[in-house]
Order: structure tokens, then C-alpha cells, then sequence
């Protein structure tokens, strides 16, 4: 037996701790397929430069249905360390490093079949998809390894070393900068060279994660053999991150199902939403820095058993969720038209996007909730309830299309902004009910 850890007082402070750093990492995370298309496009080939973007964005859909390594390892090490189990945290790292590399290599085996179902499915031109083709068939090698890192990351900041993941994460993204600017400018391997250029930073990622891994785990990873099968742990973990999963599923299907309505809506409109996501990809990801907040802290104090504790992480991270939605929501209106004009040239596209600027201003303001609960249910591992309040919210998402869809690209934003407020208000409303089951009366 473990003595949990004594209560700490949740501060501000904390809060930031954790948020501050993950914010950042999260604003470079889809910087590789960033500079692998910045560095394509200085070639002035268009057919390659699509074939990259198209790529990356696959792999950016196909990597994020398994960020329940990251989420689950996260919650295993926060409620571990809260528990006072220290002697557990190698075997959740190892277990979830074993885990990534089995789905990493199923991943490799099934290229050939997932290549043609993913390229039909996005129904680019023979050019592009050839040379989309091209690129998947060397960047799927990195799964293994972008999965560990994953794994790696959630370990990291599961223990409050948010610092630490960040330098893995800054170290990643440079490495990749430096070796696509070497193989796609300077040794002219074009689409090959930005592949290969993923994998070598994937890999030196997860070399340097699992130096910073051994350094904190005095010198060694070896955990027994007994400990890692145990059956009553494993299943644990697989119950949760296939909770997870399904979760992500769910939210990549809204995703998705938005962008192809749009897409339908013609090429202006199509246009008009992609610069219209932008604002929402940069309010997302600093929203998402909280909720791994919320994952740490919630995690740690469940472990603890320190209700008071996990009550006011949760209060911390909605109402500074809140005050910057507040804060960005207003910088929208007043910034929004002019960051328009920037990202754009095109006359039709400006004014469709400034028809449609609101929704986006009224985003941040109610997936705030969204966010802060998606972290406190992580790192209170209420997966279960998380997975099932996700399709539920994606039906309310589905249903409110169906009954505004004659209003075009306005009912489909105003779907959206539903899909915020149910995943944000179901799991408010469910939210006290669990913590009475976690905690007792």
C-alpha cells in the first residue's frame, strides 16, 4: 500500500505551470507539415505542394485518433502520482510505449490498403494524389515513433514536467526544420525529402524523450515482466483508451462532416470556412493547453483522494478558460476583419468570410467548457461517460444541421457552435454526479 500524497492547494499558479508550456507545444504541433509545405512550395510545383498538404492533413486526422496514448498515460501517471505510487510510473510509460508500437507497426502493415481508402477518399487530381501517395508511403514509417512520442509527452506532463515535453516538442520541430531545409532545398529530393525529414525528427524526438525518460527514472526502464502483463492493469488501460478513442472518433466525424459540407457549398465557401479555422486552430490549441491542466491536476488529486482539490482545478481552469474565451472572443470582432484580408486576396472569399466572422467570435465562448471538462474527465479517467456524452453531442451536431440545413453555410456554422454547447453543457451537467461517485457523499 501507497500513502496518497497531501493535499497542495490548487493555485493560479499551478494552473500556468502546466498550461503555459503545453500552450506553446500545442502551437507547434502541425509544424512539420507546415514547413514540409512551405519548403514543396518554394520548388513552384503545385501538383507536389498539393500532394504534401493533402498528406499531411491525413496524417494529422490519422495520428490524432490515437492521442489517447498521450491522454491515457497522462491520467496514469497524474493519479499515480497523487496516490503516492511512484513506483508505477516506469510501468505506465512502458506499457504505453508497448501499446504505441504495436498500433504503430498495424499501422505500417495496413499501409498499402489505408493509402487507397484515405487518397480515394479525399478525391484530389491524379497529380496530386500520386504524389500524396508518394509522401505517405515514407512518413507512415514515423507512426511507431509519433505514437511513442505521444506517450512520452503525456508521461511528461501526467508528472507536472510540462517544460520538459515542451523541449521535446521544440526539439522535434527544429530537427525537422533543419533536415527538410537540407533535403528539400539544398539535395533537391523534393516530396521524398520532406518525408524523410518527418521521420528523422519523429525519431530524434523520441531518442531524446527517452533519455529524459531514463534520467528521471534513475538510469533504467526495465520494469518486471509480471507487473507489465498484469491483467487487472492492462485491462484498465485498454478499457480507457479505447474509451478514448471512440471519443476522438466521434469529434473527428463532426470535423470532418464539416469541412465536406462546406466543400459542397462551393469553392468560395470551402475557402471562406478554411480561413474562418484558423481563428478557431489558434483558440483551440491555447483552450487545450488548460485542459491539460485540468488533466494533470484533476489526475493527481483524484489519486490523492483530495476532493477539495479537484473541485478547485476544475473551477480554475473554467473560469481562466473563460476569461481568455472572453478576451478572444472579442478580438475577433475587433481584429477579425483585417487578419481576413490578410490570409486572403480574393474579393468573394473576404466578403463571405466576414458574412460569417460572428459564429466565429461566439466559438471560444461556449468550447470553453468544452476544453475544461474534456481535461477534467481525462484526468479523472471518466472515459466511459466522456466517450458516451461525445456521440451524444455529435448526434445534437448531426440533428442540428438536418433541421438548418436550408440555411446553408450559416446553419452549418450554427451546428457547430451546438456541438460546443452540448459537449461543453452535457458533461457540466454530469460533472457532479461523477464526483460524487469518485469521491463519495
Amino acid at each position: 500500500m501507497h500513502a496518497p500524497v497531501p493535499p497542495a492547494k490548487i493555485t493560479t499558479r499551478r494552473v500556468f505551470a502546466i498550461a503555459g508550456p503545453a500552450m506553446i507545444a500545442n502551437l507547434t504541433t502541425p509544424l512539420i507539415g507546415i514547413v514540409s509545405t512551405a519548403a514543396i512550395g518554394r520548388l513552384s510545383d503545385a501538383t507536389m505542394l498539393g500532394g504534401v498538404a493533402m498528406a499531411s492533413f491525413l496524417f494529422d486526422c490519422l495520428f490524432w485518433l490515437f492521442a489517447f496514448l498521450r491522454m491515457g498515460t497522462l491520467a496514469f501517471t497524474a493519479q499515480a502520482i497523487g496516490a503516492g505510487e511512484t513506483d508505477q510510473l516506469r510501468l505506465h510509460l512502458v506499457r504505453g510505449l508497448a501499446l504505441s508500437a504495436v498500433i504503430g507497426v498495424g499501422l505500417i502493415a495496413l499501409q498499402a490498403p489505408l493509402a487507397s481508402i484515405l487518397l480515394r477518399a479525399m478525391g484530389g487530381s491524379d497529380g496530386v494524389t500520386a504524389a500524396a501517395r508518394a509522401y505517405f508511403g515514407i512518413r507512415i514509417w514515423s507512426a511507431p515513433l509519433v505514437l511513442a512520442n505521444y506517450v512520452l509527452l503525456g508521461w511528461l506532463i501526467g508528472q507536472a514536467r510540462a517544460g520538459l515535453a515542451l523541449s521535446v516538442q521544440i526539439a522535434i520541430n527544429l530537427i525537422n526544420m533543419a533536415a527538410t531545409t537540407v533535403l528539400v532545398l539544398f539535395l533537391g529530393m523534393g516530396i521524398t525529402g520532406a518525408a524523410i525529414a518527418a521521420v528523422i525528427a519523429e525519431a530524434s524526438g523520441l531518442v531524446i524523450g527517452v533519455l529524459i525518460a531514463r534520467r528521471l527514472s534513475n538510469g533504467t526502464l526495465s520494469v518486471p515482466r509480471a507487473a507489465l502483463l498484469d491483467r487487472v492493469a492492462l485491462t484498465r488501460m485498454l478499457n480507457v483508451n479505447r474509451d478514448i478513442m471512440i471519443r476522438t472518433a466521434a469529434l473527428i466525424a463532426a470535423f470532418l462532416f464539416f469541412t465536406a459540407q462546406g466543400a459542397r457549398a462551393g469553392d468560395v465557401t470551402l475557402a471562406a470556412n478554411a480561413v474562418l479555422n484558423n481563428f478557431l486552430l489558434v483558440s483551440a490549441f491555447f483552450l487545450d493547453g488548460l485542459a491539460n491542466a485540468a488533466e494533470q491536476l484533476c489526475g493527481q488529486t483524484l489519486g490523492a483522494r483530495d476532493r477539495a482539490g479537484f473541485a478547485s482545478a476544475t473551477r480554475l481552469v473554467v473560469a481562466w478558460g473563460s476569461a481568455f474565451s472572453f478576451v478572444v472572443s472579442i478580438s475577433f470582432v475587433v481584429f477579425g476583419p483585417a487578419l481576413i484580408d490578410v490570409m486572403t486576396t480574393s474579393d468573394a472569399v473576404r466578403a463571405t468570410a466576414h458574412n460569417y466572422l460572428w459564429f466565429v467570435a461566439a466559438s471560444p465562448l461556449l468550447s470553453v467548457f468544452a476544453f475544461a471538462f474534456d481535461g477534467v474527465y481525462i484526468g479523472a479517467t471518466w472515459a466511459r461517460d466522456m466517450r458516451n456524452l461525445m456521440i451524444a453531442s455529435l448526434l445534437i451536431f448531426l440533428g442540428t444541421w438536418f433541421a438548418l440545413r436550408s440555411f446553408g453555410n450559416a446553419g452549418l456554422w450554427m451546428a457547430q457552435l451546438a456541438h460546443y454547447a452540448a459537449r461543453g453543457g452535457l458533461q457540466a451537467a454530469r460533472y457532479p454526479a461523477l464526483l460524487r461517485k469518485s469521491f463519495g457523499k
